[in-house]
């Protein structure tokens, strides 16, 4: 091979290189890249994502208060039922015990 044909063979191997190397820079903006019109999209809907996420904490923040005032209202309400329990427990027991008297008093007359 003499300094001519190694010259070129050199060339088109550096021209192979350069040209492999531009096409795959290529590839990958191509693939990689977002659009400068997505850009604007992609903004609208991070901003809307982050409405979103906002809504979504207010809205678990009021149902986590919600929930509190309903249990604090159950438990009230159930403190109730067992004080008219009682209360109801109580009332018959004296129902009872004033039919008892009655019956004592009538056979005694």
């Amino acid at each position: 091979m003499n300094r001519t044909e190694f010259i070129i063979v050199t060339a088109i191997i550096l021209m192979a290189a350069f040209a492999l190397g531009w096409f795959s820079h290529w590839i990958m903006h191509r693939f990689a890249r977002v659009p400068g019109g997505d850009m604007g999209e992609m903004d609208r809907l991070s901003t809307m994502l982050h409405d979103a996420e906002e809504t979504r904490d207010q809205a678990i923040i009021y149902l986590e208060q919600r929930e509190a005032e309903l249990m604090n209202q159950i438990a009230q309400t159930e403190a109730e039922l067992r004080a008219a329990m009682g209360g109801l427990r109580d009332a018959r027991h004296e129902a009872e015990e004033m039919r008892a008297y009655i019956e004592r008093m009538n056979a005694n007359s």
